[in-house]
């Protein structure tokens, strides 16, 4: 009989130092403490009434390691060619046998033979160079080990931790927020009322607000503006920054100075390793913008490529907490910007994935003209000194033409509906470009880069496709893993799902075999033991022609 306490107490660990567990410390245990074991033997005989009566004889005391998330921390470091094997949480004999293959084909190939994110040492920030943090997280997970944890619940330890200048705007301003790698991020304004009745059914309606809709309506029809300052921002630069760029990336990303290409990084065998944003802003100088979680994995893989192949003169600094990122989105977000800068924002003058520097309101900004919405609009990036006046503007020059601040859940909504993809979640380095629908990425008339072998083979044998369901019901909403049964058989699971607003259905993404993905097929998806159909659509959802985003 074993037990989790509830007021834990760590062994080798504090909140000024890394474990410092004692030389030697093999196979031995910690004295005996029945001060703290009196709880556990308490709750047993709950458990199990038998326990009152048969008594204790002795109890063992050890000590485990646990990591902040209860997985493995698996994978090569930031110091190439040293990998680790840690971080067991109690279930490390189970996994023991998996454990030693993947790791044994990771260190041969140099890189993990499957999705392994989940465990990849590589999900952690930097915030967990920090022993205080990194206790707080971990206590917190222990202590809740055994809890019921809802779709959409967030941590409450070790927060806030960072914030972006406008943090406090948006407390002042109803704002509930959301953790991403350490980043206070607003996932909704609790002042937005929405129709309670599009609350989902089952699990994922615990943590849902109708102000999602609210938000999302309003970047469909006027314009948002989004606080994405925790995007993950690194500068390449070097004589042959560009050369260096063009090999990792499987996208043409040297177009010149201005030009902003969306493109993904292969691994060897094709599966997307990253997927981003690159910026030429010099001759010799790139911005690549990538999810808030992926900091650490994204540049480190691109530290991998430069160390493996070679490439001496770039230099890949990270400048994340050096810059604010505000998206304005919506039909109204050129109206609202050209009434704060000088420059021309038309169509012909800024077109579509193009970036300049302009000035907002008199202060100097870099306007990437992009979006993740599906709508016309800008990401605004500025100096975290200049963060603050520039959002005050925009909203100021906003609130005659219906703009109002939203968050990331809106987001999540509105690129569903338009069917961009989200690294981890409908790709990852299992998934090649092709059976994911993001072929346009790839330029193979480049005389090389990372996979490209692998890439031809992939878009020449294709055996499968993520394709988009739609259930007519909107609060009948999957959230992953989901199976997904055709004609009586299972063909495959759900990726990833939501509710689509404007479209007025329930929306999932899945993997299925090529002969079944036929736009207009019948699916049955298991929804909490109901299976309940949907149909597989033609992508994407909304505007598939892209006029919003081109006009």
């Amino acid at each position: 009989m074993g037990g989790y306490e509830r007021n834990s107490k760590a062994w080798s660990a504090d909140y000024k130092n890394i474990d410092d567990i004692p030389a030697g410390f093999n196979s031995m245990l910690l004295p005996d403490d029945w001060d703290r074991f009196y709880d556990i033997a308490e709750a047993s005989q709950k458990r199990v009434p038998k326990m009152a009566e048969v008594g204790i004889k002795n109890f063992i005391n050890g000590p485990e390691g646990f990591t902040p998330d209860n997985e493995f921390c698996l994978g090569e470091t930031s110091v190439g060619g040293f990998y680790v094997a840690a971080g067991f949480c109690a279930h490390g004999i189970a996994g023991a046998g998996g454990i030693g293959k993947v790791v044994a084909e990771w260190i041969v190939a140099g890189e993990p033979t499957m999705d392994l994110w989940h465990m990849d040492i590589k999900r952690f920030g930097t915030s967990y160079e920090s022993p205080d943090f990194t206790l707080q997280r971990i206590t917190e997970n222990y202590e809740q080990y055994y809890d019921i944890h809802y779709p959409g619940e967030e941590r409450t330890s070790a927060r806030p931790k960072f914030t972006s200048p406008v943090y406090e705007w948006h407390k002042n301003n109803g704002a509930v927020f959301g953790e991403k790698a350490s980043w206070e991020r607003v996932n909704y304004y609790q002042n937005n009322i929405g129709n309670e009745a599009l609350r989902p059914q089952g699990w994922l309606g615990k943590h849902w607000s109708s102000a999602v809709q609210v938000e999302h309506h309003a970047t469909r029809t006027a314009a948002g503006l989004f606080d994405e300052s925790s995007f993950a921002k690194a500068r390449i630069t070097g004589s042959r920054a560009g050369e260096f760029l063009n090999y990792v990336c499987a996208n043409n990303v040297v177009k010149g100075i201005g030009k902003t290409v969306y493109t993904q990084a292969l691994n060897s065998k094709a599966g997307i390793e990253s997927d981003y944003t690159v910026t030429q802003t010099g001759d010799d100088e790139f911005m690549i913008i990538t999810g808030t979680a992926f900091a650490v994995h994204d540049f480190g893989w691109l530290e991998k490529i430069r160390r493996e192949y070679s490439f001496d003169n770039v230099e890949i600094t990270n400048i994340t907490r050096d810059l604010a990122c505000f998206g304005i989105m919506g039909p109204n977000s050129r109206a609202i910007l050209q009434s704060l800068t000088t420059t021309d924002l038309n169509h012909s003058a800024f077109p579509f994935m193009s970036s300049q520097e302009i000035t907002i309101g008199g202060i100097k900004v870099r306007a990437t003209r992009i979006t993740y919405v599906g709508e016309l609009g800008w990401e605004i990036y500025s100096s975290v000194t200049d963060g603050l006046t520039v959002w005050q503007k925009i909203m100021e020059a906003g609130k005659d033409l219906g703009l109002i601040p939203c968050g990331y859940r809106a987001i999540e909504s509105l690129r569903l509906e338009k069917g961009y993809r989200a690294w981890a979640g409908e790709i990852n380095t299992e998934t090649n470009p092709y059976e994911a629908g993001l072929g346009f990425a790839v330029s193979l008339k480049k005389e090389n880069f990372h996979g490209k072998s692998a890439a031809i083979a992939a878009k020449e044998s294709q055996q499968r496709k993520l394709v988009a369901i739609t259930f007519d019901d909107i609060t009948a909403v999957p959230f992953g893993s989901e199976p997904i049964r055709i004609n009586g058989s299972i063909r495959g699971r759900i990726k990833s799902g939501g509710q689509g607003y404007t479209i007025g259905k329930a929306i999932a993404y899945a993997y299925l075999p090529s002969d079944v993905v036929e736009p207009g097929t019948q699916v049955d998806v298991e929804l909490f033991g109901t299976w309940t159909t949907g149909t597989i659509q033609a992508e994407p959802l909304f505007d598939p022609d892209n006029d919003r985003i081109r006009t």
